[in-house]
């Protein structure tokens, strides 16, 4: 079994343990009406995506998510928040050191042992949804969980439906398919732009991501019988209906959205085993971006 299948099929377990740590840590996390960014890259950017749509609808406070490569310094928030699985990545770096002291910067990680535990004020370790895969999975869901959490948004089903996601089997006849979109609304976008990375990553796939109402705006005219198209949360009415009758296979996410990722995540695994790649090793890929002059 590669790292990658062992680690995602820990993440009910990992959701619990975040849960539960969300209160220790409320003080290093925003506050109700603080204007807040939140940064990443790659999956860390697609959770960031998420969780600022969650905190917004929750009319918590303004909530923007950003690549930290392209923060926009000349606006003024009052806390970053990054989210970065080794705390080494260059482009976080280099961002937390640029906005510490104009306003308050908090780095959820999954190592104590690198370089982000003295660049940002405020640092909540994960230490135990750390990853020996290059491909990201417990510690970006884990990682939103601790954030859905302290929304007040976690809920115990989250948990038993990412075991149920763990559990049954994947939808007939999809693993065969050559082309992937996942569409989200809401903060389940940020969700199918990591399901397509995680396809891309570990499979080689050829994926697409998009709202959901946008679907029909172009990229439809993609859709053939090779095609699965997969719904995280709520459909529009009337897609399903326009996505089977281009011939494409349609997938509709029936558990929580973060427990569809899951599901998602055990696609990828799958397709990368029956092309025969090793979902551990991506090509072309790191752990870390790590810059030159940075360590």
């Amino acid at each position: 079994m590669s790292h990658v299948e062992n680690e995602l099929s820990s993440q009910p377990e990992c959701w619990k343990r975040a849960a539960e740590l969300a209160a220790h840590h409320k003080d290093a996390l925003p506050a109700p009406g603080e204007r807040v960014a939140i940064v990443g890259c790659g999956t860390s950017l697609f959770m960031a995506q998420a969780a600022a749509a969650l905190r917004e609808s929750a009319g918590q406070g303004e909530t923007d998510a950003f690549a930290a490569s392209e923060y926009p310094t000349g606006r003024s928030y009052d806390r970053v928040v990054a989210l970065t699985r080794s705390g080494t990545t260059t482009e976080v770096l280099e961002l937390l050191a640029k906005v510490r002291g104009g306003a308050r910067t908090t780095a959820v990680t999954a190592d104590p042992e690198t370089p982000v535990m003295r660049a940002a004020d405020d640092v909540v370790v994960l230490e135990f949804a750390d990853e020996e895969s290059v491909v990201q999975t417990r510690f970006a869901t884990t990682a939103l969980t601790l954030l859905r959490a302290h929304l007040g948004l976690h809920t115990e089903q989250a948990v038993a439906d990412a075991r149920t996601a763990l559990a049954e089997p994947l939808p007939e006849g999809l693993v065969g398919r050559t082309q992937f979109t996942f569409l989200g609304r809401g903060w389940t976008v940020g969700l199918a732009q990591e399901a397509a990375l995680k396809m891309r990553e570990a499979s080689l796939s050829w994926t697409e991501a998009y709202p959901a109402m946008e679907y029909r705006h172009g990229p439809i005219s993609i859709s053939t019988g090779t095609t699965a198209t997969w719904m995280f949360g709520e459909a529009p009415d009337g897609l399903a209906e326009q996505v089977r009758a281009t011939g494409a296979q349609w997938v509709a996410g029936h558990l929580d959205p973060l427990a569809e990722l899951v599901r998602a995540q055990r696609l990828a695994v799958a397709v990368a085993a029956a092309r025969g790649l090793d979902p551990d090793r991506p090509r072309h890929l790191t752990r870390s971006v790590i810059l030159d002059g940075q360590s």
